[in-house]
């Protein structure tokens, strides 16, 4: 198992693959993007096309990439709705969320593991 930084705005699709083809499973950890990607727009009107909220939407991508997705969360509401993924994200919405650069990670965006030194 590999863990990984992975969600919409982040996708290391090259390590993902290869950790496929190695027999690797990968762990997303950060699915959420630190709450930081709640505030994206377009995000959110993606999620509303599916009638889930947006964390929800960030779980369902990382779980259709083919990795194990790590929510983090305390409230066993937000847990409860973090398992309601019944949908299926289209292929041109995974390529949105695929290729999306937005990676503000607000106050965490000095730690080294998000702010890409």
């Amino acid at each position: 198992m590999n863990q990984l930084l992975v969600h919409a705005g982040n996708t290391p699709t090259e390590l993902i693959a290869y950790c496929e083809d190695n027999n690797i499973l990968v762990e997303a950890y950060s699915p959420i993007a630190h709450g930081k990607i709640l505030n994206n727009p377009d995000v959110a009107a993606m999620a509303d096309r599916y009638g889930v909220s947006v964390p929800q939407l960030c779980i369902r991508y990382t779980l259709q990439l083919g990795t194990v997705s790590l929510p983090k969360t305390a409230n066993p509401d937000h847990m409860r709705s973090n398992a309601q993924l019944d949908f299926e994200i289209t292929d041109d919405d995974m390529d949105t969320l695929r290729t999306l650069r937005a990676r503000d990670y607000g106050e965490h965006s000095v730690f080294p593991v998000y702010s890409g030194k």
